[in-house]
């Protein structure tokens, strides 16, 4: 019999969510799947781990290096959608990379990050206004509220617990009709399909470090974030999955099939 969770799914509040994969050596990390709105919740009550400061300093103006490969791509996604001039708040910016291309397009730009040594790391390079705080917990300032054009949240929204409120928080930087972009796991990429086929078929066993926590609170699928953008008022315009390499981004661009996957939203006018 299927094992059912014994709380609650995080977005849509449906009750009877099916465990969908285990990790760690004793499979103690659960991850259970929403029927109703297809999120992959995991149980927290097991433990979290939450290391997310960015701590690499790589100067966010140099063109050659590969840390900034991936804020590159981002960037070039995202200029396939919308066109300066505008203002873009990206949060969780790290080294500033994606602030330097779009200041350099012509975009008016500014950072939130939770690492106060990045942010001042990003202020003394390109001289570009950092905040530092939590998103959950910054009120945006007079001249912040609702004023972006475009905000960009890579890879942090599978580490909150509630998308709801993280989504919440979003709009209250970005004008009605403004573009969200997302990135994340796709929990519906086609290895990652196999692995939970050939691991509950118990042909293979992963091997996970003794001090293994999971990270991540939620996993999102297109209809998951489809749901997630119909509750808090967006639209998802585009959802494409990606690789850092060149054949398999051209492939995955196409076929959703990719490990990574990239949401472009746009928030509904009143």
């Amino acid at each position: 019999m299927t094992e059912i969770a014994d709380f609650p799914c995080r977005l849509c509040g449906q009750s009877g969510l099916r465990l969908y994969y285990t990790l760690g050596n004793d499979g103690r990390f659960r991850y259970y799947r929403c029927p109703n709105c297809a999120l992959v919740n995991y149980d927290l009550s097991t433990g979290l781990d939450q290391v997310q400061y960015e701590t690499t300093r790589v100067d966010p103006a140099d063109d050659s290096h590969k840390y900034n490969l991936d804020k590159d791509q981002s960037f070039r996604a995202l200029a396939r959608h919308v066109r300066p001039p505008g203002r873009l708040l990206d949060i969780g910016c790290g080294n500033g990379r994606l602030l330097y291309l779009a200041q350099r397009a012509g975009w008016r730009v500014k950072g939130l990050e939770l690492s106060a040594n990045m942010a001042a790391f990003v202020r003394e390079e390109l001289g570009i206004d950092v905040v530092v705080g939590n998103f959950l917990d910054v009120t945006p300032e007079r001249e912040d509220a609702w004023a972006y054009d475009v905000v960009v949240l890579r890879h942090v929204l599978e580490h909150l617990p509630d998308p709801l409120q993280a989504m919440d928080r979003i709009s209250g930087f970005l004008k009605p009709g403004g573009h969200l972009l997302l990135e994340m796991p796709n929990i519906e990429a086609m290895t990652k399909k196999w692995s939970r086929l050939v691991v509950g078929a118990g042909l293979y066993k992963r091997s996970f470090g003794d001090d293994f926590m999971a990270g991540h609170c939620n996993e999102f699928s297109i209809r998951s974030m489809r749901y997630l953008a119909q509750q808090t008022g967006y639209q998802v315009i585009a959802w494409e999955t990606y690789s850092q390499k060149p054949l398999p981004n051209w492939i995955y661009n196409r076929v959703p099939i990719g490990n990574k996957a990239r949401a472009w939203l746009r928030r509904d006018s009143p």
